[in-house]
């Protein structure tokens, strides 16, 4: 993948005219590390290509001068939040957008590591292009540049904030084990991310479509919709968000959940922020280290923690939605406090409803038997911690979004600090 998106850096500068910062974080043990730092030097030179690859010392080093010439609150929390020592898919993310700021980015592009491009007559086809064409630039000038619009013309005005597509290949969560040993247990879990109080048929349609992407269909020629982008048809390894959205807010950064970096997707959608959605699809595919014992329990772990965030994640959503274009300030920027308080407000939510998904957890994965049924077991001491953090969770995200706008702007003069 390093090499692949280095081709797709160079092939957005040379396409573009624009100066490109290839991020790479690398969490990966020193070996692995290693390894990695030979593909980046065996990377052809391409004018305009700056590549940056990034092991953990480095990124704290980073994030600690951010965090102390920013004098935010709790500066230990801070390092925490956005860089833990478990997983957390928001908070890599977030260390993204905070050094994207601090280089002068106009945007983001995500990539992951567990997913490759499609070809088409043996020549990649780079998401970027419809990111590049369409980011920054106020809707009614993308108007004519895409195969539909399907976008309120009061929206015209205010700038595409969010390009993404898609993937095809295996779900985006590795649970298809669980739809091969039983589909009605399968249908059951995933029903637990809805919300509690919808009906039995809206729960099967969602079922239906969750975690499947575009499907298997190969891509052909291009599709472009300007539109505001349903939260369902994009995925976070294949999206490019305008520098006015990161730079306001930043991701949930959750520890070992699953879907915890989706947030602005939603954000962008419920503020009326207009989008681009593309067919340039990315193949999804998933690592070996899952199927360990090891990384069967933690990918679990992260699963479970995704339906019992749903309480919160559902009621923040479903506020923000009704908040509409009031979740923009005068110059059609996020409006940081607005999410802060819908926040804050969620944690006070009884949980009586994520002790009902747990129940329904233990039940269906002891039906399953074997490793699902150990893991059950397992869970079940866990229980009231894992209720505690999904809140805590919640808080944090609060915090850290109330220290946002001055890390961003405290990071502005480091570059240094990201050679």
């Amino acid at each position: 993948m390093i090499s692949a998106i280095g081709a797709e850096a160079a092939y957005a500068a040379r396409h573009f005219g624009v100066e490109v910062h290839l991020l790479i974080l690398d969490s990966c043990d020193e070996r692995t590390h290693a390894e990695h730092a030979r593909t980046v030097a065996a990377l052809a030179p391409a004018p305009h290509v700056t590549v940056h690859h990034l092991d953990e010392a480095r990124q704290r080093d980073f994030l600690r001068a951010v965090i102390d010439r920013a004098r935010v609150p709790k500066p230990d929390l801070m390092l925490d939040l956005m860089l833990p020592s478990e997983v957390s898919y928001g908070a890599c993310t977030n260390r993204a957008f905070l050094i994207a700021a601090a280089l002068g980015c106009r945007s983001v592009h995500r990539r992951d590591s567990d997913s490759r491009y499609q070809t088409k007559d043996g020549v990649p086809v780079f998401p970027v292009h419809p990111e590049l064409t369409a980011l920054g630039r106020r809707a009614a000038e993308v108007a004519g540049e895409v195969s539909q619009k399907d976008l309120d013309p009061a929206y015209d005005g205010r700038p595409v904030s969010m390009a993404g597509g898609s993937f095809i290949g295996e779900l985006s969560v590795d649970i298809a084990e669980i739809r091969a040993l039983d589909p009605d247990v399968y249908d059951n879990v995933v029903g637990l991310w809805a919300p509690g109080h919808w009906t039995a048929e809206r729960k099967r349609q969602l079922v239906a479509e969750s975690f499947t992407g575009a499907g298997t269909a190969p891509y052909t020629e291009d599709r472009t919709q300007l539109t505001l982008v349903d939260p369902m048809r994009v995925d976070m390894c294949n999206i490019g968000f305008e520098h006015r959205v990161y730079e306001r807010m930043p991701l949930p950064p959750a520890r070992n959940t699953i879907g915890s970096d989706y947030f602005h997707i939603h954000l962008v959608h419920d503020a009326t922020l207009p989008g681009v959605l593309h067919n340039r699809h990315i193949e999804n595919f998933h690592t070996p280290e899952r199927r360990t014992h090891t990384g069967f329990t933690a990918y679990q772990t992260r699963f479970v923690k995704f339906l019992l965030s749903m309480l919160y994640f559902h009621f923040v959503y479903d506020r923000m939605a009704a908040t509409g274009a009031a979740l923009l300030d005068d110059r059609q920027e996020i409006r940081a406090d607005a999410v802060v308080a819908l926040l804050r407000e969620s944690t006070g939510l009884d949980r009586t409803e994520n002790e009902w998904r747990l129940d329904q957890v233990d039940r269906a994965y002891r039906r399953l038997g074997g490793r699902y049924a150990q893991f059950a077991a397992e869970l079940r001491p866990r229980r009231a911690r894992l209720l505690d953090e999904v809140r805590q969770d919640m808080e944090d995200f609060a915090l850290l979004t109330e220290s946002w706008t001055p890390l961003v702007q405290s990071g502005r003069g480091l570059l240094g600090a990201t050679p």
